[in-house]
């Protein structure tokens, strides 16, 4: 296997293993937003060279056909840029704020479609991801100690904000260095590691933890199975710890769907779930009404934004939204209306089509790589991440967290890229 030093790797692969590997440097000096996007639009130009200069390239250089999962979630975020200039002109917005929000557009949504492609063309080997991830855990490990002696020795919660906020931020929380938080109305010390806010950092756990399911050395496994463990536990994300319970059983589960043994396996499940139907259900709803009471604020104000984007992209812009974020009232702590939650705020700011532009090319992509991983490793790996990005679409705005989690699509793309070699050998 490649280690992240590996002088074999190719130029892609070390920008992806050396980028994972800076995240806590990155971190410290405030360039972690930055850096995410950069290197995606970087593996894209990297890649459109590479489509370019096809022909004259060796045939082992070449890229094969783009498969379909990044061309659809290329031309939908194309129509995400477009929804996002129809609300801009629909509500009357200044060109100087319709091209902020395009580069907005360029770091966020974009990047879920930048990624897959540099990844499928230049033929990044998912192997290279899980070590770098492993790699990174280490570090984290040797600094967890110090993020739980923080709050014991009274030291700040907040060390600074890097000046590198003046390179363009949605807020300061991209560009804060944090030791820790303090949970209101209970005091407790939560972390956020290098992501702007604390269920940020389960999601990230999740994504590395995935991926160091499927590094190969033992030792780094385990390694990085701890770290990102330890991330979630103590970033107290109520989210993280059911996805880590529920993604990798379930893309394992369909990976197995055509071997005649996981359907005589299930069945016996299956027919115990109807006759203790009404049990379950009790057990689900205890379970759903347990999740949100353990921060019924929380909830409170997540259930208060969502129920304000929804009326008034229903009632105002229900086409193309209203092109831009808007804070809302004292009820929600004036947070982003939609925030916390990307289809409501995809209603809110781009509409109808916004909505669309990113249900389409989840639902292929889950539907494609769900197939591909009854005969293929990767695709087992891609629907995972996919499944990841799923569930959190409904607690996190994935837009603004795309520059944290890109490992994951890069995965996605290095499977769209398997299942394209498939279908050409065929």
């Amino acid at each position: 296997m490649a280690a992240a030093t590996d002088p074999q790797q190719t130029p892609a692969e070390r920008l992806i293993a050396r980028t994972i590997g800076a995240t806590w440097l990155l971190y410290a000096v405030g360039g972690l937003y930055i850096a995410g996007p950069v290197l995606g639009w970087t593996l894209a130009g990297m890649a459109c060279w590479r489509l370019y200069a096809g022909p004259a390239l060796a045939p082992e250089l070449r890229a094969p056909p783009l498969g379909g999962i990044v061309w659809v979630w290329i031309l939908a975020m194309t129509a995400m840029l477009l929804a996002l200039w129809f609300g801009h002109a629909a509500n009357d917005l200044s060109a100087g704020q319709t091209i902020k929000s395009s580069i907005g557009w360029a770091k966020g949504w974009a990047l879920l479609a930048v990624f897959p492609f540099g990844a499928a063309v230049l033929d990044v080997r998912p192997e290279i991801v899980y070590r770098a991830v492993c790699r990174l855990g280490r570090q984290t490990l040797i600094l967890i100690p110090f993020f739980l002696i923080a709050p014991l020795a009274h030291l700040p919660e907040l060390l600074y904000v890097s000046p590198l906020k003046v390179l363009g931020g949605s807020s300061d929380e991209f560009f804060t260095v944090m030791l820790y938080t303090t949970e209101p109305g209970v005091g407790t010390a939560r972390w956020q590691f290098f992501a702007p806010w604390s269920p940020a950092a389960g999601m990230v756990a999740v994504v590395y933890i995935l991926c160091a399911i499927e590094e190969r050395d033992r030792r780094w496994k385990i390694v990085g199975i701890v770290a990102g463990v330890l991330i979630a536990l103590l970033s107290a994300s109520r989210l993280a710890l059911v996805a880590i319970a529920v993604v990798w059983p379930l893309a394992h589960i369909v990976a197995r769907l055509s071997r005649p043994a996981t359907w005589w396996i299930a069945a016996p499940g299956v027919l115990a779930t109807g006759l203790f139907a009404p049990t379950v259900l009790t057990f689900v709803t205890q379970a759903q009404a347990d999740f949100s009471g353990a921060r019924a604020d929380s909830s409170r104000v997540r259930a208060a934004l969502g129920r304000i984007a929804v009326t008034r992209w229903r009632t105002e812009a229900p086409w193309f939204g209203h092109g831009i974020v808007e804070r809302g009232p004292h009820m929600v702590e004036y947070m982003p209306i939609g925030s916390h939650h990307s289809w409501y705020g995809l209603l809110f700011v781009k509409g109808a089509m916004g909505a669309v532009a990113l249900g389409v090319p989840l639902a292929y992509s889950l539907i494609v790589t769900g197939r591909l991983a009854l005969r293929d490793p990767i695709g087992r790996v891609g629907l995972s991440m996919l499944i990841v990005l799923f569930l959190y679409s409904f607690g996190e705005n994935l837009e603004v967290l795309g520059y944290l989690f890109w490992p994951a699509l890069v995965l996605i793309g290095a499977a769209a890229r398997r299942g394209s070699e498939r279908r050409h050998e065929a």
